[in-house]
């Protein structure tokens, strides 16, 4: 929409081409706030909401080595963790080159 904008932003979108995928629930406001992190680097990602499918969560707590809270955030099939530790990463400047691969 306002892509004219990226480079003044600091933002490279068409750099971000990692598989990213999360686990949500809809309401989760963790989860909200790690999308939008997301959405502000233009990462495209694949999002699962697992909300009230016991299975689905099964799945992903068998993929984030038994973590069951959401929401999980995988890079690259990599398991990140949690919106927290995505945060972490982009705080000390380990997200971009991830999100880069």
């Amino acid at each position: 929409m306002l892509d004219f904008l990226n480079p003044w932003l600091g933002r490279h979108p068409e750099k971000m081409t990692a598989n990213v995928e999360l686990y949500t629930w809809q309401t989760c406001p963790y989860c909200i706030r790690a999308k939008l992190l997301l959405w502000w680097k233009g990462v495209n990602y694949t999002e699962y909401k697992i909300d009230g499918d016991e299975a689905a969560r099964n799945q992903m707590a068998e993929r984030a080595n038994g973590k069951r809270s959401v929401p999980q955030i995988f890079i690259s099939d990599n398991h990140i963790g949690g919106c927290d530790e995505l945060y972490a990463l982009d705080g000390q400047g380990q997200l971009d080159p991830l999100l880069m691969q």
